[in-house]
């Protein structure tokens, strides 16, 4: 699927790293390009042709991604550096604000290091209470969910889909809850807004993050949504330029409307503008149809692994884009050293999830993720490589 418009792949390159971050279509491409051999100029600045041309291609962006995850205003999507940025404001920029010491924040030992440092952070600083949903079979269940709760629980903050074995959570039933109980409900959504339509709206979600570059967009551009009632009572991380309306020597300052008050500095605007391209590419796909094709990918992938005596698999009864396992007796680094001398590419480690090895019982792990552009036929080849893998030592070391 479109692979004639991905320049890298023409070096024969296997790319099965998506999780970590996609590859760039031609059109992300040329939009960065244009921007800054075209069209150069500061968001919001200025009152010439190009930097007009900026906020009307800026801003556009922004209905779009308001379209994309279905939210009800503009106002709603404000512009980060990545997903990490987007939890660190909900956290320092909210929660520090509105919660206390005692209050109960509920996680999962699958999630993120994004999701989970400076949940420890706040807890260290303001001491609220980091609490662990249980899983079962590595997976959230409503059950747990439920069992977990308690009157000092404020927080539940969740993965949609976890990127170690990309399972997803139950989330519009965990938004249904959370409303019904008062619970700030926040979502991770680095591993599923790339992957699979999703409606905040719909969910229930007062606070989603996510990044463009897992998306086919450019690195350095990320999306924190939030209801607009929620961002009117977040507190800037940071300030300075563009986000006031006036500062005074007698110490008086007034900061400007949503979304601007939240998005300090000059922002990354060709990565912005490059997003929006990304953006028109998945919509004219359709996210439906992207989810089902991973989905394909994957029950192939497994269907092939079948046949290898010597390969375990943490994650075989799960649906998604994310297959992790491990060659017996191999450590998974050494794995994906074997397979890069093939131009293969694999995640191998502990995916930023250190907690997970509790509930898994294996530190590290190797993680083939699909997207758009993987095919069967590259597949095969990682299925032939693997077979060959009783003589891994002989090339890795």
């Amino acid at each position: 699927m479109y692979r004639e418009d991905f320049e890298i792949l023409k070096t024969g390159v296997i790319y099965f790293d998506n999780s970590a971050t996609t590859l760039k279509p031609k059109c992300v491409v040329d939009a960065t390009v244009d921007y800054y051999t075209k069209y150069t100029a500061n968001a919001h600045r200025g009152d010439y042709d190009n930097s007009l041309k900026v906020d009307m291609l800026y801003e556009g962006v922004r209905d779009k991604v308001r379209d994309f995850i279905h939210a009800k205003s503009s106002k709603e999507i404000i512009f980060t550096s990545g997903t990490t940025d987007s939890l660190n404001r909900v956290v320092f920029g909210f929660m520090k604000n509105h919660l206390k010491a005692g209050d109960e924040v509920l996680l999962t030992q699958a999630e993120h290091a994004s999701n989970i440092l400076p949940w420890l952070e706040l807890e260290k600083e303001i001491g609220i209470a980091v609490k662990y949903i249980p899983l079962e079979n590595h997976q959230v269940i409503m059950n747990h969910v439920l069992d977990s709760i308690t009157d000092k629980t404020k927080v539940i903050s969740l993965a949609h889909v976890t990127n170690v074995l990309g399972d997803e959570r139950p989330i519009r039933e965990i938004g249904e809850l959370c409303k019904e109980k008062g619970i700030y409900f926040v979502v991770d959504g680095a591993q599923s807004v790339p992957h699979r339509p999703v409606d905040v709206e719909n969910f229930g979600i007062d606070f989603l993050a996510f990044s463009a570059h897992k998306m086919l967009g450019p690195t350095g551009v990320g999306v924190l949504y939030g209801k607009e009632e929620l961002l009117e009572e977040l507190h800037p991380t940071a300030v300075g330029g563009g986000m006031n309306a006036s500062f005074s020597s007698d110490g008086s300052f007034e900061y400007k409307s949503l979304p601007s008050r939240l998005e300090a500095g000059t922002p990354n605007i060709a990565g912005v503008i490059a997003f929006g391209e990304a953006l028109d590419y998945l919509m004219k796909i359709g996210m439906e149809n992207i989810y089902q094709y991973e989905c394909s990918l994957k029950r192939y992938f497994l269907s092939q692994l079948a046949s290898i005596d010597h390969v375990t698999v943490y994650n075989k009864d799960i649906g998604g884009s994310i297959v992790t396992f491990n060659i017996d007796d191999v450590f998974s680094q050494d794995t994906a050293v074997y397979l890069n001398h093939y131009h293969i590419c694999v995640r191998a480690g502990n995916h930023c999830a250190k907690i997970l090895k509790e509930d898994l019982q294996v530190k590290n792990t190797c993680r083939v993720s699909f997207y758009i552009y993987n095919t069967k036929e590259e597949i095969d080849e990682l299925i032939r490589v693997l077979k060959k893998s009783k003589d891994i030592f002989r090339i890795v070391l």
